[in-house]
Parts: C-alpha cells; structure tokens; sequence
C-alpha cells in the first residue's frame, strides 16, 4: 500500500467516500428480489444474514430503471444514475449508423468507477463478476501492473492473466473449476472468491457481483432459491467472520411474466407498430438482450422504440398505452428525467409492462427454446424494489429514498463507529 497516497476521502463523480478503515466489501445479489432472503430466514436456512438483518441494518432501497443488470451494477460502481455513466442497458440503436449497438464495452462508459477512484487514491481493489460481459465495465480504469488491482470473473476464470486481471491461475486460487455459465456455481464462483481474496490479498475494497440465474428459474421460498440462499448465507459468514465492513443489495427484482398455462405472457411491440405503422418504420430495443438469452428468452419488461422522422409519437404512445399490460409510455425527455436516463441511448418512447407481462419485438424473433421453467424477469417498476443488508449499524437517516447505488456510500460514509 502507497501510505503516502492515502487521503481522508476520496471524490469520485461529485461524491466523497472516506478511505476504508477495514476492508470494505459490497457484494450484489443479481436478482434478488427481498422475498428470497425472507423466505430462506423463515425456514432457518440462513442464519448469517438473519443475524446481520438483526445486529446490522436491513434496509430497503431501489433499483434504476431499467430494472436490468448492467444499468444497475454500473450505478453501484460509479455511484450515480445512467445519465452520467451512460449504460442505460445492453443494447442501444445508433442513429448515425443505423445499427444495434451492444454497450458491454468500457468505450461506452461515462465516468470513472469508485474502484478506480479508490486505487487512484493507492488503495487495493478487487473486483469479481460472474459473467464476463460486466467485468471490463466494472474493472474499467484499474492498473493491474499496480499490484493493488485485481478483476475477474467466474466465466473466464481459468484465462485470466496478470496483465488482464492483475491475476493468474484462479481456479486453482479458489480451488474450485471454471463453472457452468448458465448454474448456481456461477455465482458461488464469485462469493468463493470473494473469501479467498478477502484472506490473501486483503483489499481494501472488494466488489462482488453475482448473476441470478436461479432466480430467472425459481420464486421465493421454492427449494431451488432456498438452496441457493443457504450457500450464500455460508459465504455471508465466511466473509463477515473476517471483520470487514459487509454490504450486501441487488440489481433488480425478479417476477413471475407467465400465463395460467405457463406459457410467457408477452406484448410483441414490434409486431404492433409494424401493423400500425408498416413492416420496420419503427424499431424496437431490448435492452435485456444479451448473449445469455436462454434464461430469460430476451424478454423482460423494459422496451424503448425509435421511430421515423414526422412520426406521431404523441398518438401512438397514446395508443400503446390502452393496451392491456402495458404500465407507462414515456417520451424520450419524460423517461431521460423521471429515470435519469441518457436521452441520446434511449427511443423515442420508453415502455414498461406491467408485474407479470414482458415485452418482445416480433413472436418469430424470439427463441423460446431455452425457457425449461415457466418466465420469471425483470425490467420494470414493479422489479425496483431490492434489499439493503450491512452488517453493522448506520449513522444514516436519508431523507431521500435509498438507491442501490449509495450502497459505498453507506458502507464508507454511514457506517457507526
């Protein structure tokens, strides 16, 4: 550690975090809607987090919308909206280009993450993702020559290099093989990780992050979540029985988005605007798109569609609006400020669904193949709501709402000594 280097705070995008005392972990749970904790204390199955919830702080808070996963990781790393960082989701149509833009690349971000402000600052970093699409976002700005920066993921753990990742040979670090990308071991990866680097490497901050992949397939209090939350609720232990500061939140909520039949209730927006308009005048975005579709089929329910100039934006909001499922219909400058979105990466109108309906493009684009359970996803408001655990007590009485996003601001700043 560079001692000379150390400031009493540290600033980064107009916010001041106070150097770490101890190591300072912040760990989100991708999708983890409150219910999955509440239903594994209530069976006993996770007596770690019940005690963090009873000694600690057990806090509500909520997500960014789009309720989706990268939006959401990057306003905890960064600390702030997508209207500064950028990443308003996964994907975004350029205008100039014409052309589906994928945004899992750092070009595309904004502003600097607290990681990197903090290892700017001299501290040790560690960042582990389960997926690989998030950790050059999340590691974006890190010196891995420094010696005091590490980032990685479960997916790509046996690749990793010590000139990509300030690390090498992690799973025999871990002790554990490279996971299956669509399993719970993904994110047991990252948590396994996490208490190995806590141990060896001792950062000063660490940022775990996990993919929710089981929450995709199961609801609250089903054996598969409980299982699920019970290794977590080990690892939550492990890492707190080394005297860190522990903070734990999530990305989004999860839902239900299925018929009586099982079947997934969706709105083809872009089969409906190719009636009302002709085939391709409109173009529909979904920003839950990614590369891994098979658990959610690419349905969520967060749409935002761009359409031609002269177009009659006001009216056909007004008539998409009347159709059941449909939650709220917003213009390009309502959603930027009730959202903080960046205006110039959404369409010209953003639509939400409402709890249990998804939005799709076209019923011939999607593969549904993958779906082996009934569609559980996410996207919308009604997936806003998520947990905020500490594992000790806060000096913090927000005025404001808590947003995931003050979850290092709470672990740095609001924690009582």
């Amino acid at each position: 550690m560079n001692e000379h280097r150390r400031t009493p705070t540290v600033s980064v995008n107009g916010r001041d975090y106070r150097f770490p005392r101890v190591p300072t972990v912040v760990v989100c749970i991708d999708g983890s809607e409150p219910g999955y904790i509440e239903r594994a204390v209530e069976n006993g199955l996770a007596p770690n987090l019940d005690r963090l919830m009873k000694s600690g702080e057990n806090r509500l808070a909520n997500s960014v919308i789009p309720s989706f996963t990268n939006p959401n990781n990057i306003s905890i790393i960064t600390g702030r909206p997508p209207r500064v960082h950028g990443i308003a989701g996964n994907y975004f149509f350029d205008r100039t280009t014409g052309e589906e833009v994928m945004m899992n690349e750092a070009r595309f971000m904004r502003a600097p993450t607290i990681m990197q402000g903090f290892h700017d600052a001299g501290a040790k970093v560690a960042v582990v993702t389960a997926k690989d699409k998030l950790r050059t976002l999340l590691g974006n700005g890190l010196d891995f020559s420094s010696g005091r920066a590490i980032a990685f993921s479960s997916e790509k753990a046996d690749k990793a290099t010590p000139a990509e990742n300030g690390i090498a040979k992690v799973t025999g670090f871990v002790g554990k093989p490279v996971p299956d990308v669509y399993s719970a071991e993904l994110s047991e990866f990252v948590l396994a990780a996490g208490v190995k680097l806590l141990e060896g490497f001792r950062p000063d901050l660490m940022y775990l992050s996990t993919t929710d992949y089981v929450q995709h397939k199961a609801a609250p209090g089903s054996k598969t979540a409980n299982d699920f939350y019970a290794m977590l609720d080990r690892y939550v232990g492990l890492l707190d029985a080394q005297g860190c500061i522990l903070a734990l939140t999530a990305d989004h909520g999860m839902n239900d988005k299925h018929k009586h039949d099982l079947s997934p209730d969706v709105i083809y927006l872009q089969d409906l605007f190719d009636h009302w308009m002709g085939e391709g005048k409109a173009r529909v975005i979904l920003p839950i798109t990614d590369p891994y579709v098979v658990h959610h089929g690419a349905l969520g329910s967060f749409a935002t569609v761009y359409l031609p100039q002269g177009a009659d934006a006001a009216g056909l909001a007004k008539r998409l609006a009347a159709i059941e499922g449909i939650a709220l219909v917003s213009s390009n400058a309502e959603a930027a400020a009730r959202f903080e979105l960046p205006p110039d990466r959404i369409g010209d109108l953003v639509v939400l669904s409402t709890r249990h309906k998804v939005l799709g493009t076209s019923a011939s684009r999607h593969d549904l193949s993958g779906l082996t359970e009934p569609l559980r996803s996410h996207g919308g408001l009604t997936e806003q709501t998520v947990p905020m655990i500490v594992n000790r007590k806060l000096d913090w009485a927000q005025a404001q709402p808590l947003r995931n996003y003050d979850v290092f601001a709470v672990a740095l700043n609001h924690v009582a000594h």
